[in-house]
């Protein structure tokens, strides 16, 4: 699977491409999946730009990106849209329109509580497991990793020479990672290197402007749709190389 990430904390400043409101999410997941994504995941946003894990902000969006894209919808849960782990609880327990899944970052306080609440009704979940903290740790002995969607393996490391390391260090935290499939991405400069790795080892991958604004060559990516199908041409040339029957 290629999921495309839409927009993840990016702010206007970064480029007119970056889709803020529903509208400009719906139009760009839909240019995505066209262009070959298969899953979206998406910030909800007030007017005003910030993350916001209200009831009707997350509706409004997800019923707007509904309208136009047939594939499944998963949001953040990110503690920086709530840092009071009660209080992002409730919030979630108050929506009124379910995404199809959301990602909860294990290494975050109130993790294991949010997630069960929301196996509870109903929402899949992607366990985001981040290098360079003790997520995988985490999730290696919560009783709920058998219950989640996949693993999020998100590669903090942004250098282009050392995020592939960086990725196999994490993938090996992770150990069997409770028989779930893994999803491994990367992000700015470890973006394109970690896609690579992805395609290499066979496992599924994100890519749109949450993880880059830049496409493998360096140049500035127009929309969300370029890194998709990039991502694809890109994912397909490493797995082919890896794949003993092709060639």
């Amino acid at each position: 699977m290629l999921q495309v990430c839409l927009n993840g904390r990016r702010e206007g400043a970064d480029g007119g491409c970056v889709p803020l409101s529903p509208e400009a999410m719906a139009q760009s997941a839909a240019e995505a999946v066209a262009a070959g994504a298969t899953d979206v995941h998406v910030h909800p946003r007030t007017p005003c730009g910030r993350d916001s894990l209200s009831p009707r902000v997350v509706a409004a969006t997800l019923e707007t990106i509904r309208a136009r894209v047939p594939a499944p919808v998963g949001v953040t849960t990110g503690a920086w849209a709530e840092p009071d782990p009660l209080a992002r609880l409730k919030q979630v327990r108050s929506w009124t329109v379910l995404p199809d899944h959301a990602s909860v970052n294990w290494h975050e306080p109130g993790a294991e509580e949010l997630a069960a609440r929301l196996i509870a009704m109903g929402v899949e979940v992607e366990a985001g497991i981040w290098s360079g903290t003790d997520g995988a740790a985490r999730f290696a002995s919560s009783q709920l990793g058998p219950k989640v969607l996949r693993v999020l393996a998100e590669v903090t490391d942004t250098g282009a020479d050392t995020a592939e390391e960086s990725a196999r260090g994490l993938l090996a935290d992770l150990g069997d990672a409770h028989g779930r499939p893994v999803l491994l991405h990367g992000e700015d400069g470890g973006a394109w290197p970690v896609l690579r790795l992805a395609g290499r080892l066979g496992l599924a991958t994100r890519m749109g402007l949450e993880d880059t604004l830049l496409l493998p060559d360096g140049q500035r990516a127009s929309s969300n749709a370029q890194l998709v199908a990039e991502a694809l041409v890109q994912y397909g040339s490493w797995a082919e190389e890896r794949d003993p029957s092709k060639g």
